[in-house]
């Protein structure tokens, strides 16, 4: 296979496997799918935008050497919508006859601070992400694996020190992390493996497009102790160990792919202006312990 499909793993380790993508035509998510095409894997990716999915397939059927027995369709899904996720679990067992894996990928989210996030943004955070990862897992769980088993990764956010101008869905995944934690607990007798990634700051073309600039990816680089971003191919490569036997006893956690940012606490790319609206409190005088007045 040509260098655009290279993979840390061996050739040919998820031969007649089937994986449904989420999210799957764009960003980490075309990463993921590459990765797993790679490795033998036959490919449903979904979300929304037809368009975009279809011009992902093209490119990345390109890459198939002649013989393997990777494949990829798309199917439309809006996450958000139950009758939707239904449609592409039952299409995907009619299709192929079974689902090894979910990768639960699609999501999306603007950054705001909290005050200005509307009921409707917080909303449509909420349920592309939470709700959306919630249906995709239980409809996962009864068209198939559910009888037959199978493995789960969840894609969440790097929220361990909370998420300044990204707390929908830094609420959002944070809600993913624990589901997660429940589901290996409660699936584990029906042979489902069900884990989660957190990628740190990720460097892509379509991120920085979404957000308008390059300069916040930047700007977070100084708050990680490996001193660079991080690639979608380091998220993917955590992906697919993740659902290969490799990690056969492991259920119920979360990678961080981050280059040790959640373990470190410099400034980032969100600075605290100095203020003085949070004193101690005062045993002494009840009258000196109030905030003091917005500088």
């Amino acid at each position: 296979m040509n260098q655009a499909g290279r993979s840390v793993f061996r050739s040919g380790l998820f031969s007649n496997k089937v994986a449904i993508v989420t999210g799957g035509g764009t960003g980490l998510g075309r990463a993921i799918t590459k990765e797993l095409l790679f490795l033998g894997c036959k490919v449903v990716i979904a979300s929304r935008k037809v368009d975009r999915l279809q011009k992902a397939a093209e490119k990345l059927n390109a890459l198939l050497p002649k013989g393997t027995t990777a494949s990829i369709q798309t199917m439309k899904c809006n996450i958000r919508q139950e009758e939707e996720v239904k449609s592409l679990m039952r299409a995907t067992v009619e299709q192929f006859g079974k689902i090894d894996f979910l990768v639960n990928n699609g999501g999306g989210q603007f950054p705001s601070p909290l005050e200005d996030i509307s009921m409707k943004g917080w909303n449509a955070v909420i349920d592309t992400n939470l709700t959306g990862t919630f249906l995709c897992c239980r409809e996962a769980f009864q068209a198939w694996m559910g009888e037959h088993g199978g493995a789960i990764v969840n894609i969440i956010v790097d929220l361990w020190k909370g998420f300044p101008m990204m707390g929908h869905t830094s609420a959002a995944r944070a809600g993913i992390e624990n589901l997660t934690k429940t589901a290996a607990v409660e699936w584990a007798p029906y042979g489902i493996r069900i884990n989660s990634v957190a990628p740190g700051t990720v460097y892509g073309k379509e991120a920085a497009e979404h957000y308008g600039t390059e300069e916040i990816f930047k700007l977070a680089i100084p708050a990680i102790p490996a001193k660079r971003l991080g690639t979608p191919e380091e998220v993917s490569a955590a992906v697919s160990f993740l659902l290969s036997p490799g990690a056969a006893y492991i259920t119920g956690e979360t990678i961080k792919v981050d280059g040790g940012c959640s373990l470190y606490r410099p400034p980032g790319n969100y600075t605290v202006r100095d203020h003085n609206n949070m004193p101690a409190y005062s045993w002494n005088d009840e009258e000196d312990s109030g905030p003091k007045s917005k500088l």
